[in-house]
């Protein structure tokens, strides 16, 4: 059975830090591309940041860029998104999310909300 698992979200005032993580099983994690997305109340879900299976490419939104870094491990089966610089704007539920070719797998969200 295929689960994504994310965890580390809550509650950060603007300029702090989140590390998001996702456990994957039921699917060989090596294989799969992993991305980040988030979907904040009102607005399209839209993609974060993303990993090579190996960790060799990553890409970003433009409005991340320089504050979150993406990282996997494939001997745990893991990828996270470490969040720094947090803004009000980056209130959202966050969603982990495999893919390769039919292959779209995704979890169920952890809300991440930055206020004062």
């Amino acid at each position: 059975q295929v689960q994504l698992v994310e965890s580390g979200g809550g509650l950060v005032q603007p300029g702090g830090s989140l590390r998001l993580s996702c456990a994957a099983s039921g699917f060989t994690f090596a294989n799969y591309a992993m991305t980040w997305y988030r979907q904040a109340p009102g607005k399209e879900r839209e993609l974060v940041a993303r990993i090579s299976n190996f960790g060799g490419s990553t890409n970003y939104a433009d409005s991340v860029k320089g504050r979150f870094t993406i990282s996997r491990d494939n001997a745990k089966n893991m990828v996270y998104l470490q969040m720094n610089s947090l803004k009000p704007d980056d209130t959202a539920v966050y969603y982990c999310n495999a893919r390769r070719s039919v292959f779209d797998y995704w979890g169920q969200g952890t809300q991440v909300t930055v206020s004062s």
